[in-house]
Order: structure tokens, then sequence, then C-alpha cells
């Protein structure tokens, strides 16, 4: 990201394109040093935390009697943090301060790099500003851990945004047979009550019969999405057209 001030600027630009447009972005300008703590202190909360809870969880399932084929599997354990639009991590149980301290600057620091890519991205498509495994050519890629870089995957409303100039990054994560695997997922969404819709600057050759992308409210959109998060997004999407006529394009609007 440094060179982005630079007579390499241009270059630059031209790999995080061609990074949106066909697999996805690591690198960043977060220190080494937070990164090793979150994951330190991290590991810490779950050992000390969660995980007697979530093997107590496993073994309740085991006991039940559970049949279902393992495919596709919430196998997590996970809490959430919310640092927009207002912070949730004083209704967390359990953080030390240390670490909640540590968290709220991480976030800081997530949400810098989070805008700083919109205006990039927002850049290369001639737009004005403001505003692990991937599935890549129809087959699963292993993307392997490299340390203290952070993989950024595009969600849907970058796909919907850019007309799908910039494809969503499909991903999943594989259990592991030699211990826990960790991540430590940061999402940066629009507010629940923002429209999503192409960007009109990139549907000029379109008519409003032929965009192929729905229009839809961010809220109703996660809500389709928790019960279909381990399926394709074009039903999602196709989900949402059927609704489109009752959206109302206001001044949240998105693009």
């Amino acid at each position: 990201m440094e060179k982005l001030n630079g007579e390499d600027r241009q270059a630059t630009m031209d790999k995080i394109h061609d990074a949106c447009e066909n697999w996805g972005l690591v690198n960043h300008g977060i220190s080494h040093e937070l990164l090793d703590k979150v994951e330190r202190m991290t590991k810490e909360h779950y050992k000390k935390c969660m995980e007697v809870r979530f093997k107590e969880m496993v073994a309740a399932k085991a006991l039940e009697g559970v049949t279902t084929e393992f495919n596709n599997m919430d196998w997590e354990s996970t809490f959430f943090l919310r640092h927009l639009p207002t912070s949730n991590i004083s209704e967390i149980p359990d953080l030390s301060d240390e670490y909640w301290e540590l968290m709220k600057d991480f976030s800081s620091k997530l949400e810098k790099l989070a805008e700083e890519l919109l205006d990039l991205l927002c850049e290369n498509l001639g737009s004005e500003k403001g505003g692990l495994q991937l599935l890549k050519d129809g087959q699963w890629i292993d993307v392997p851990p490299m340390r203290h870089s952070i993989v950024i995957n595009l969600g849907d409303q970058i796909e919907v945004i850019t007309n799908g100039k910039y494809r969503s990054v499909l991903h999943r994560a594989i259990a592991q047979t030699d211990g826990t695997r960790m991540s430590i997922a940061s999402f940066y969404n629009p507010g629940d009550d923002a429209v999503i819709y192409p960007a009109k600057i990139l549907m000029k050759e379109q008519t409003e019969k032929e965009h192929s992308y729905p229009k839809f409210v961010f809220h109703d959109y996660m809500k389709l999405y928790a019960g279909l998060k381990f399926q394709a997004k074009e039903p999602r999407f196709e989900a949402m057209k059927a609704a489109e006529a009752n959206v109302i394009v206001g001044s949240v609007a998105t693009a």
C-alpha cells in the first residue's frame, strides 16, 4: 500500500485491479506486531473462555445421534465484535481490558484499510470516491496461510455495485486433522438500511430490463443470506430480484 504514494502508483493500482477481477487481495499497512498480538490474545481468549463450551457442544451433538453428513457444517466456535456504527465490545462477556483495547485498535485500523481500498476500487472503475480455499474457474484452490498477511475477499455487495466487474469470492474453510484453525474475520458492511444496486456509470450499455443484478436493502439480503450461506450466490440474487419492486431508492443509496 505504501507504493500508492510514489511513482509506482499506477503499477500498484493495476495490480489491485487485476486482483479484484481475478483473485483477491493481500498486503496492507498494519504492523506485524499488532497482528501477532491479536492472534495471541484471541487464542488465549478461546482457550480460557470458549474451548470447553465448544467441546461440550460437539459431545452433545454426538449424544443426540446426529447422522447428518458433515459436509457444509458450521463446525466452529465464534464470537462477534461490532465496531460500527456503534460498538458492542462492552457487551461481550469475559473480555479482559487489555484484549478489549487491543481489538478496538485493530478494528480502527481495519476500518481505515477498508476505506482506502474502497477509494482505490472507485478510482480504478472510473467512479467517484467516497461512497482457506477460493473457488477459481470452477476449481477449489488452496490459499496457504501467509504470516502477517490479510486476505481480502470482496463481498456480494461489491459485485452488485460494480455490475459484475469485480466478483465476490466464494470461499470455504476445511476442517483440520492436525489441530485447530483460527480465523479473525472482519466485515466492512454498509448500513442495514442501505440500498444496494449497480452504479449507473457501469450500466451505460444496458437497458433497465437487461441488467442482471438486483436492487435490494442490505438488511433484507443478510436475512436471506443467513439461511443460504452454503449455497451459491446466484439464487440469492434471483430472490432479491423477485422482491425488487418493493425497494425504494432514497438518500442511503450506495451508487
